[in-house]
């Protein structure tokens, strides 16, 4: 085996190291946040040492902040996508399904997918540090929603809509912490659609109760 060669297998498997002391982390941090987290539960979890957390990340909150900076930043890309890929003129139904498919397929599918939406959750409840970091993204993700939305509620002006988009993922992040998300877990992903998508276009609507869904 040639030098090339070695050096190669060693930064794959210190990188596999660092993945892993990642996702360890991010699936604790999902579980229960930061509070009591300690290097030896995500080292175990991992399977590394604790010395591999200073090589890879400097320390414990350094690591901590990597997850949640990952999970915030697959989340925003996932809803950046979504919005995106739909067509030039989306009903306010397929505006609500879109933002709100990351969510769904998370609860679907459960293991690393949910556990980046619960982080997610948990520091939208409570940023940490370096949030800023993500401006540009989440910036990103407030102007695609409203520019979706607007032509399906109009005479409401930016700041309200945004308001009630922000209702809107504080609904989806306390699905991804409360029982209730449990229960959605259970089904499948278009079972999960079908409920949770007219809830989403209400929030969007600012309706007040009655009537059934809109399609337009």
């Amino acid at each position: 085996m040639t030098r090339v060669e070695k050096t190669d297998l060693r930064r794959e498997a210190g990188q596999r190291t660092r993945d892993g002391l990642q996702a360890a982390a991010l699936e604790l941090l999902a579980q229960r946040g930061q509070d009591g987290l300690t290097l030896r539960e995500i080292t175990e979890r991992a399977g590394a040492n604790v010395a591999a957390v200073s090589y890879h990340f400097g320390s414990l909150k350094a690591l901590c902040d990597s997850a949640i900076e990952h999970a915030l930043e697959r989340y925003l890309d996932a809803q950046i996508q979504a919005i995106d890929s739909l067509g030039s003129a989306p009903t306010l139904q397929e505006v609500a399904a879109a933002f709100a498919g990351p969510m769904v397929r998370a609860l679907a599918a459960g293991g690393q997918d949910l556990a980046v939406m619960r982080t997610v959750a948990r520091v939208g409840i409570d940023p940490p540090e370096g949030w800023e970091r993500l401006t540009g993204k989440f910036v990103q993700s407030r102007r695609d929603v409203l520019r979706v939305l607007t032509p399906h509620i109009p005479g409401v002006d930016e700041q309200e809509l945004n308001f009630r988009t922000r209702c809107a993922a504080g609904l989806l992040n306390w699905l991804a912490l409360a029982p209730i998300g449990a229960e959605l877990a259970a089904m499948s992903a278009e079972q999960i659609e079908r409920q949770l998508v007219p809830v989403v276009a209400g929030a969007f609507r600012g309706d007040t109760g009655g009537g059934s869904p809109s399609t337009s």
